[in-house]
């Protein structure tokens, strides 16, 4: 798949939870990623948020649609990944995947762990969708606000030192490699790893060693 440097970067934001979808109490979930989103993106983004309830087929259909249809490039989920019997949505994700991306969950679950030993429960996963044509990056994510920011951005001690590096310092590379628009950062929020022939003149850019 060739690159499309130019394309308008696409992201889906999906809150998977009964109540919310149905009025119970206000969403979070899609409020918390866009802040996030706004503050670590300098690259020109437009996102498609939908909120819907705990139902495999639902959320199936609405991931399907956001990459298909939407053409968003990167599509993050927040909410239904414990181990309570409504919680579907790494299901629902791993069965619209072309390819699982175990990494993703495994240093999520590393950084939650720093704060409570119940990280383990969590189930997050990350899929790539491939269509003839495209391809995008799918992430389950925490349902909490603080946790998807200590995801997203990881962990650092007093002095500002990286303790544990966050999950989005990898996907704009990802999304090269998919044939995606190129992300920018700031790197004072999230700094983006790329090896150094995959640079573009990206000063807050820090080359893999």
């Amino acid at each position: 798949m060739s690159k499309q440097p130019t394309a308008e970067l696409v992201i889906g934001l999906v809150s998977v939870s009964d109540r919310a979808s149905g009025g119970v109490y206000q969403d979070q979930g899609i409020p918390a990623l866009q802040e996030w989103l706004a503050s670590a993106i300098s690259t020109p983004f437009r996102v498609e948020t939908r909120l819907i309830p705990d139902d495999r087929a639902t959320i199936e259909a609405t991931l399907v649609e956001l990459v298909d249809t939407a053409k968003c490039h990167l599509v993050l989920t927040t909410g239904g990944t414990g181990p309570a019997r409504r919680d579907v949505t790494p299901e629902a994700t791993l069965a619209i995947g072309t390819k699982e991306m175990p990494g993703f969950g495994e240093q999520m679950r590393q950084i939650s762990l720093h704060f409570v030993p119940t990280a383990i429960l969590s189930r997050q996963v990350a899929v790539i969708r491939e269509t003839p044509d495209h391809a995008a990056l799918v992430m389950n994510l925490p349902g909490q606000p603080k946790s998807i920011r200590e995801t997203l951005e990881g962990l650092k001690d007093e002095a500002g030192h990286q303790v544990a590096a966050g999950i989005f310092a990898a996907v704009p590379y990802c999304i090269d490699l998919i044939g995606g628009p190129y992300i920018e950062t700031d790197a004072a929020v999230s700094k983006t790893f790329r090896p150094k022939s995959a640079l573009k003149n990206q000063a807050s850019a820090t080359p893999l060693q």
